[in-house]
């Protein structure tokens, strides 16, 4: 007791479990450096890994303006490695010693007592680590040097053997080689030499290096806290008394054998409450397959919170016509193959997520037409249906459950997510099955769908009814407010200006009749009548919204401040964007909002490009090539054109360039800048202002976005 007291708590902290990154979390281990370097502000010239191995090599640039480099060593090694000759093959193509190669070595096998710890208001999240790697330098330019030496000697011995005299014909005898028998086959196998060789026979990943501010980092380091206290990740800290000393004293070995063993496919209820919230959900859906959110719930039991449950059940399963289906990934784990053709798992997912994406598009579905698509076996296409639904005789296969309509109109948070999930799984699968639009499936004329999926053409319909049904009362209030703002005061003459429309944005416009720009009436921005379109401000739906929609120019709008600060946000990290790529930064900035958000009552293409031009961005009209297979979405690009720092005006002269040019080489960007800037720009200034705004490819750089591999 006397410890105790002279030791007290002084602060307790709360401990989370956060698993998203359980998988894939690899600490890497670099050599020490001095206190005033970090390794993020070298400049990574590559990154590649062998998976199957877990080894990783990084390719590290080297500063020959450092005082401390020895210019004649770096010289002296470049020529030892390449040879006097430069060419594509050369590793050092500035004929100097100017980048480094770190190699990694698995530290330990056993790494599950090691986690990453992430401490955030008062709260401390552990993620497990999957690996951890030490980087040493390699000297494999040594060994490259000797080969070079090697050929050397050998070819002047070669020219001083030209001069002797031929040797005489000697008879040689052929051996042939014995059937290798079935040990000592098993005997190479596991030889040195032949893990070696296999080892070496593996291919390099080439990765992406991505810095400690740049954006997809900062985006991934989320993963590092858990995504709620009361979340499903943190159940395995969180145990009951009995299962708390059911951990401090487990049963037995003997008792263990005394139990009846059941198939491994069988899980009884008994067995399914002691596992955690997550695994349940998993056993569960990875069973059935598809399962309403209603009947999961109470196989669950009345205890479990709802909320835990729709956390947990959207990491293992999709939504499909308000219903969930297991996700194909947890049907086909990493590593496993088809019973039938052999094909990898990659490909099985890829066919699967096909054919349930189909079914968020109709009730109906071919398997003819998926096997075409995906060019998988009769057999693997069967299994994908039979999973979801069921066959009809002349038909084709109807969705296994009817719409769940009650799940959609009670979680339209949860349906807004799963869409922007399957929008990306669509573009995903346009591109790997080369989808054109005109093979989408379209819902017939006069076919109705569901309460909360509703077609275009439904959509325009809709907004023409109440159109025509609203003219006469719109003309009327238009008059009488035109009538009141006479009496009151003189407004100034105004003058607009109407653009034709291209038949592309024509049909724009009357595809999205609910999204037209208000026009701006007054010399204010946010004039205090909020005339929109004649409507007066008593009649406006929402206050400071057009058609349901809010208006870009009043930033009293909170919708237009917070998709502003995205947007700021957003290109102050990345100076370039292209509108397909800002899409996706903003739907993973909606999918980390909580529920009921301002930004969730619906974003258009057009309110983002707007807000990104208000933002002070400029479009930068890229010359693409007329073959280019770039999407509308990634031909637009934008750019911040004044950050505020000194970099600002080479910038601006670099954009200048690309607006005339598709791809660049470096010299004449160095040369343009010189020229424009009236002064020759170091090195490392020109890397920065690249670093920014471009990326190579080839040896060519293209503005970031743009590249077509």
């Amino acid at each position: 007791m006397a410890n105790e007291e002279d030791d007290p708590v002084i602060q307790e902290i709360d401990v989370y479990l956060a698993k998203s990154l359980a998988e894939k979390l690899y600490l890497f281990q670099y050599p020490v450096r001095p206190a005033s370097m970090t390794y993020d502000d070298i400049p990574h010239l590559s990154a590649k890994i062998k998976p199957k191995q877990q080894k990783v090599e990084l390719e590290m640039a080297i500063d020959t303006l450092n005082p401390n480099y020895c210019r004649s060593k770096g010289e002296q090694i470049a020529l030892n490695v390449d040879g006097a000759c430069a060419d594509e093959t050369s590793t050092y193509s500035s004929k100097l010693m100017d980048k480094q190669t770190f190699c990694s070595s698995q530290t330990t096998s056993n790494t599950a007592r090691y986690a990453a710890a992430l401490y955030r208001q008062g709260e401390l999240h552990l993620t497990p680590l999957h690996g951890i790697l030490q980087l040493r330098p390699s000297f494999s330019y040594l060994d490259k040097a000797d080969a070079k030496h090697r050929e050397r000697e050998a070819a002047n011995e070669g020219d001083s053997s030209q001069d002797e005299a031929e040797e005489d014909v000697k008879q040689i005898t052929v051996r042939f080689s014995r059937p290798e028998s079935e040990q000592a086959r098993q005997r190479r196998v596991q030889s040195y030499e032949f893990l070696q060789k296999k080892h070496a026979e593996e291919p390099w990943v080439h990765l992406h290096y991505s810095g400690v501010k740049d954006s997809r980092s900062e985006h991934e380091r989320q993963y590092l806290l858990c995504q709620g206290s009361s979340g499903v990740e943190n159940t395995e800290l969180v145990k009951s008394p009995s299962e708390y000393l059911m951990m401090l004293m487990p049963p037995s070995l003997e008792e263990e054998k005394d139990k009846p063993v059941a198939p491994s496919n069988v899980l009884s209820m008994a067995q399914l409450r002691t596992l955690p919230l997550a695994d349940q959900i998993k056993v569960l859906m990875k069973n059935v397959k598809v399962m309403p959110f209603a009947n999961l719930m109470s196989l669950l039991g009345p205890s479990v919170d709802s909320v835990a449950v729709l956390r947990g059940i959207q990491k293992v399963a999709m939504l499909v016509q308000g219903n969930w289906v297991v996700k194909s990934d947890i049907l086909y784990p990493k590593d496993s193959s088809s019973p039938h053709s052999g094909m990898p798992a990659e490909v099985l997912c890829r066919g699967r997520d096909f054919v349930m994406w189909k079914f968020t598009q109709s009730r109906w579905v071919v398997r003819k037409e998926v096997a075409a698509v995906t060019k998988l076996c009769a057999e693997d296409v069967k299994d994908f249906l039979e999973h979801m639904a069921v066959v009809r005789i002349n038909k084709g296969w109807e969705f296994l459950l009817p719409y769940d309509l009650e799940f959609i109109k009670k979680h339209p948070d949860v349906v807004q997510r799963q869409h922007m999930l399957w929008s990306g799984i669509q573009a995903k699968l346009e591109k790997v099955y080369n989808l054109v639009k005109e093979t989408m499936p379209k819902k017939p004329d006069g076919q109705s769908g569901p309460a909360g999926l509703v077609s275009g053409e439904q959509r325009v319909q809709t907004a023409k009814t109440k159109a025509q049904q609203n003219h006469a009362f719109l003309e009327r209030e238009l008059q009488r407010r035109k009538e009141q703002m006479r009496a009151a005061t003189v407004l100034p003459s105004v003058q607009i200006k109407e653009e034709p429309l291209s038949e592309d944005e024509a049909d724009g416009e009357e595809l999205e009749a609910e999204e037209e720009e208000p026009m701006d009436t007054t010399p204010s921005s946010c004039l205090s009548t909020k005339l929109a379109n004649g409507l007066p401000a008593g009649r406006a739906v929402g206050g400071d919204s057009l058609n349901g929609h809010p208006i870009p120019g009043c930033a009293s709008n909170p919708v237009t401040q917070e998709l502003k600060a995205f947007v700021e946000a957003t290109f102050q990290r990345q100076f370039v964007l292209t509108l397909s790529e800002l899409k996706r930064l903003f739907n993973l900035h909606l999918a980390g909002l909580p529920p009921g958000h301002t930004l969730f009552s619906g974003i258009s293409d057009r309110m983002l490009q707007d807000t990104v031009l208000a933002a002070g961005c400029k479009q930068i009209l890229v010359p693409f090539p007329p073959q280019t297979a770039a999407s509308p979405d990634e031909q637009k690009v934008f750019a911040l054109w004044e950050s505020g720092d000194m970099s600002d005006q080479h910038r601006q002269v670099l954009l200048e360039i690309f607006s005339k040019n598709y791809r660049v080489r470096r010299n004449m960007i160095q040369s343009r800048l010189t020229q424009e800037c009236g002064e020759e720009l170091s090195k490392q200034e020109v890397d920065k202002v690249l670093k920014d705004c471009c990326v190579s490819y080839g040896g060519m750089w293209y503005l970031k976005g743009t590249v077509q591999s």
